[in-house]
């Protein structure tokens, strides 16, 4: 499994907002591609970080189906991220393999 991590990290005074719009919004279009088969939103609680420290993790079968993802859809779906929060986060991107 190919596990495509978001750390984000959200100025107080927004992430509920962030929140429900990733969930509302977000997430729905991410899954939408057909890219992913599940995701998952993670706290991180003891973050070093000021704001609130999210990581969304996004669950592909295999490099390909990430590839397909990243070269059609990841611009588009980072420009809405930016237009509706910017300046108010901060992300970076993991990619990960599980190891059977």
């Amino acid at each position: 499994m190919i596990i495509f991590n978001d750390t984000v990290i959200v100025e107080e005074s927004v992430h509920q907002k962030w929140l429900k719009w990733m969930q509302d919004v977000q997430i729905p279009a991410i899954m939408a591609t057909g890219c992913f088969k599940k995701y998952q939103i993670l706290n991180v609680i003891d973050s070093p970080n000021e704001g609130v420290t999210y990581c969304v993790q996004y669950y592909a079968e295999n490099l390909v189906d990430f590839n397909e993802f990243y070269s059609k859809h990841l611009h588009q779906l980072q420009q809405n991220h930016n237009n509706e929060f910017e300046n108010q986060f901060v992300i970076f991107n993991t990619l990960m393999q599980t190891v059977d």
